[in-house]
């Protein structure tokens, strides 16, 4: 073999082996992408299945509360295959999330039975339908925190706005009045936010009117409201009186007491002229009796 057969041959082996081992690298990728896609759709087969169930149950409640003599052939059983089939492959996922939801399933499938049984029986639904609403609601929970959360614990999660859990119901259409006498996604949102989710805003305690008079008694305080107005100082050799201080002004100086001092000056200068009125006349004769003596005293000269 010559030396150019020899490097044809090499240069030809190893494009064949770099060809083989791209194809062979591509076959693993599909089969890691087409893996990781059945994974991904099984789980969104968990959410789906289960989502139809409670529907399917929060219907047939429904029905049996709303309508009287209604038989147990209303309730059918619950099937979860997709559940069953992650199980059996032991996909890598949360297992914990899973395991919330099998005991979900277990919860669902007791109180139905429980529920079959007493209509079964002729006898009115009564405590036993109120655990399978209660039942009911806790699926509907465990759903949004699988869907939503990816199964995440709830101390886990952070902050969550209630009417964010609200639009996701009324997404998947969990009515509000699916039960009578009660607000399903409220009672889903205090549901959560007893298992430890933190929901904004927080339920209100207290009322305005009880809130503020916890901070503030009004009737304790007699200057104003929350102790706005200072109360005024007084000094040593002061006493203190019932008078209003005087209105502030611009720039909070107080104005002049001007109508005062009128008040104070006005009658003094009134008396002034009165006792010169009161005097004139007098004057008068005074002066009048002085120009009379005087005239008499003279009398009238005689003649040279």
């Amino acid at each position: 073999m010559s030396d150019a057969q020899f490097q044809t041959f090499l240069t030809g082996g190893l494009g064949l082996l770099l060809a083989m081992m791209t194809l062979v690298a591509w076959h693993l990728w599909r089969m890691r992408e087409d893996t990781r896609a059945g994974r991904l759709s099984a789980l969104e087969g968990i959410s789906h299945e289960l989502r139809i169930n409670l529907q399917r149950m929060v219907s047939e409640l429904s029905q049996v509360a709303t309508h009287a003599g209604v038989g147990p052939d209303v309730l059918l059983p619950i099937r979860h295959p997709q559940l069953d089939g992650v199980n059996r492959a032991m996909i890598n996922a949360n297992r914990n999330g899973i395991a919330v939801l099998g005991v979900t399933y277990q919860e669902l499938e007791a109180r139905k039975l429980s529920l079959r049984a007493q209509l079964a029986q002729g006898n009115a639904p009564g405590a036993v339908l109120d655990d399978a609403m209660d039942a009911a609601i806790n699926g509907i929970t465990a759903l949004y925190l699988w869907e939503v959360h990816n199964g995440a614990l709830p101390a886990d999660i952070g902050r969550v706005r209630s009417w964010d859990v609200r639009d996701w119901m009324k997404g998947h259409g969990f009515q509000a009045e699916a039960f009578p006498n009660m607000h399903l996604r409220d009672e889903v949102v205090e549901r959560l936010r007893m298992y430890g989710l933190e929901l904004t805003p927080k339920p209100l305690t207290h009322t305005a009117w009880e809130y503020y008079n916890m901070q503030y008694d009004r009737h304790a305080d007699r200057r104003a409201p929350m102790g706005r107005r200072r109360e005024k100082k007084v000094e040593a050799g002061e006493v203190e009186t019932g008078e209003e201080e005087a209105p502030r002004g611009l720039f909070g100086f107080r104005k002049k007491p001007v109508a005062a001092e009128a008040e104070t000056y006005e009658p003094e200068i009134a008396g002034e002229v009165a006792e010169q009125v009161i005097d004139a006349p007098q004057a008068a004769e005074e002066t009048l009796d002085v120009s009379l003596d005087a005239v008499r005293d003279e009398g009238p000269k005689p003649a040279n």
